[in-house]
């Protein structure tokens, strides 16, 4: 009888912990995901565990992100989700690389971005206060960009992080910038992954570090 109580005990304990974390849900591609980094150095995972460090219980990050996904692609998948809205608290979105990459008409990420913003926004709890947006980072001075002899990667991914960050003051959420931060370190190796491109554990580290205070605020803000 005594461990019965004990074992109701420890779940209803369980429970009003997972209940009282935050839930947190990451759409993208490949720089949400940390291709070729551990799990654990990905940015969400690193940001989720600078949160705890501060005292913000945040539940494992859920990751919805895939390399190679274009702003339809994750839209597709978040759609075979069936999410309820207002399932979770915090919600990121880092998208649009691969529609730059793959050179998609630009008219087409912009309608896609509003409605995957729209969509984080209805999945949060918080409304517009649960979201935050990270501008795409800059791969210009990569091995990779020389090696495929690509032209002018800067100049448009300028055009995609104005449009995010003009879509974040319209629905006034959060926007993290990382074009700027993130070019140079693209000439450093231990920065980037074993394909060269994509950011090492140390380079995603460097990105948390510049938002995760104000991410931080954010949550305070709820």
């Amino acid at each position: 009888m005594k461990s019965v109580t004990f074992g109701l005990i420890l779940l209803i304990m369980s429970q009003a912990f997972s209940q009282d974390s935050l839930r947190y849900l990451a759409l993208g591609d490949s720089y949400t995901l940390g291709e070729q980094v551990p799990e654990s150095e990905s940015w969400p995972f690193q940001l989720t565990a600078y949160l705890e460090a501060e005292g913000i219980s945040v539940q494992d990050p859920e990751i919805i992100a895939v390399t190679g996904w274009r702003t339809d692609e994750l839209q597709d998948s978040i759609a075979s989700q069936k999410y309820k809205p207002n399932s979770f608290d915090l919600v990121s979105l880092l998208i649009g690389v691969n529609n730059q990459y793959q050179k998609k008409p630009f008219k087409q990420f912009k309608t896609e971005f509003e409605n995957l913003l729209q969509t984080a926004i209805a999945l949060s709890s918080k409304d517009e206060k649960g979201v935050f947006l990270v501008g795409i980072p800059d791969y210009s001075l990569s091995e990779f960009a020389k090696d495929e002899k690509l032209k002018k990667v800067s100049s448009r991914l300028k055009r995609y992080n104005r449009y995010i960050q003009k879509m974040s003051q319209r629905y006034d959420v959060a926007y993290y910038p990382l074009q700027d931060l993130s070019r140079p370190l693209h000439t450093d190796k231990s920065m980037l992954a074993e394909d060269l491109l994509h950011p090492s554990g140390k380079q995603y580290k460097v990105w948390v570090d510049s938002f995760k205070e104000k991410v931080t605020e954010q949550i305070h803000n709820f």
